[in-house]
């Protein structure tokens, strides 16, 4: 049995804490952080790609599906975490990044894009077809929805059965279908919250997609479907996290434990306390997917080496990691200008600091790259004080101090990383003590 299927069968024998985090990132360093981290345990990794980040056209990383898994391969034999735990997973699937075309071309476009994800051997697939295409009305009725994800998952299973002839012994694919009702970043009840799916918008969702799988002869599709997408209440924006509010979300839970097989996955549960993630897992929501929080973790690290790099060295040498950040998003607005709202200063203070870490999208560029390279040659030729690593990373000052951690400035950056990784271990691990995780 695989693990996102075992997974089920845990919650099936009673054992609520059964979860995963699902790590949704395309940053070299970041991946390697999650990978080096995992190492502490017998456990399986889910790293996921979304068909913004990578897809047949190389999306906004340039990588294809294939090129994808290469390179979590590549980090992983570099840091020596076996291929054979590692699961990939494919995200919001779909027509997402041809919404302004119609459906001819846009699902054509989707097919081509499942396809590549399923044959370049990604096992977990999230289905989404809840956009809008061209030529749609205004409310995209669920059936439309649902047929256009029937279509996909067809696609899907004839690419498993080709790789079944090369190899019979091909683990099957793990599918998950929905999107967040509201869509993602929905709308807002009040000052402090967001919206919950209705129990009866998840019901009817479940409904015609079986309808529509038997529509075309797909009578076993819902044998892997294991997981639905859901919005439990959490959210964030710029400078606001959503808290997850166990009572508001009381009627969702209680709904999907009348689906036996099918668990929920929570999206953007990044910035959530421990507690809060750990209450998720137990209320049914057992598969966290993270993402902007793990490059804005990674950017904390980096301007914090940069900070240091000031005190340490001259200025003719320093490799200016925060300015280069901020010149290629300056020059390429497209990615954070429709997010950022107010005066120029605000947008400014955005651009570095906001929970919607929009920065990620520039991590890629050839010359901010450079320059954290840079940062981290020029920080490996000098001895960082204690003192200075106390100032500025605390918590991996802890970490150098008890000897688990060597004070190599690319692994105290990914260590930003790891130290929010503990909190999803804390949620999805039986008797995990997060204390303890702050000294490995």
């Amino acid at each position: 049995m695989d693990a996102l299927r075992a997974i089920l069968e845990k919650r099936k024998q009673g054992m609520p804490f059964a979860g995963i985090p699902s790590f949704c990132t395309a940053n070299e360093l970041a991946i390697e952080a999650c990978l080096r981290q995992a190492l502490r345990f017998d456990d399986p990794v889910l790293v996921e790609a979304t068909a913004n980040q990578v897809n047949q056209f190389g999306g906004y990383t340039g990588m294809t599906p294939a090129n994808y898994r290469d390179l979590v391969y590549r980090i992983a034999d570099g840091v020596g975490f076996p291929r054979e735990k590692i699961i990939l997973g494919g995200d919001h699937l779909g027509p997402l990044t041809w919404q302004s075309e119609p459906e001819e071309i846009a699902m054509g476009n989707a097919a081509e894009l499942v396809r590549q994800f399923v044959e370049a051997g990604f096992k977990k697939i999230h289905l989404d077809t809840s956009m809008r295409l061209s030529g749609d009305p205004a409310s995209l009725p669920v059936e439309t929805v649902a047929r256009r994800g029937a279509a996909l998952y067809a696609v899907c299973e004839a690419a498993y059965q080709r790789l079944r002839r090369d190899n019979p012994q091909e683990a099957r694919p793990a599918f998950i279908i929905g999107s967040e009702v509201p869509i993602p970043g929905g709308a807002q009840e009040a000052e402090d919250s967001v919206s919950v799916t209705e129990p009866g918008a998840v019901r009817e969702t479940l409904r015609v997609y079986r309808e529509q799988f038997a529509k075309r002869g797909l009578d076993g599709a819902f044998d892997n479907i294991i997981g639905i997408v859901v919005q439990p209440g959490v959210e964030f924006g710029d400078g606001e996290v959503f808290r997850y509010d166990r009572a508001k979300a009381a009627a969702l839970v209680r709904a999907m434990r009348e689906q036996k097989g099918i668990v929920m996955e929570g999206h953007s549960t990044d910035y959530q306390p421990p507690q809060a993630l750990k209450e998720m897992v137990e209320d049914g929501i057992a598969i966290l997917k993270v993402g902007p929080a793990l490059t804005f973790a990674l950017r904390e690290g980096l301007f914090a080496l940069s900070e240091m790099e000031r005190l340490l060295l001259p200025e003719a040498q320093w490799a200016r990691f925060p300015e280069a950040l901020e010149a290629a998003m300056l020059r390429e607005p497209d990615n954070w200008k429709k997010y950022y709202s107010g005066t120029e200063a605000e947008q400014a203070l955005k651009r570095k600091f906001s929970f919607s870490d929009r920065c990620r999208y520039y991590f890629a560029k050839e010359g901010v790259g450079r320059t954290v390279e840079k940062l981290f040659c020029n920080l490996s030729g000098v001895a960082i004080p204690m003192g200075l690593l106390h100032q500025y990373l605390p918590n991996q000052y802890a970490k150098v101090r008890a000897g688990t951690l060597p004070p190599e400035p690319r692994r105290l950056a990914g260590d930003c990383v790891v130290h929010l990784v503990e909190d999803y271990n804390y949620a999805t691990k039986l008797n995990y003590m997060i204390a303890d995780a702050l000294l490995h």
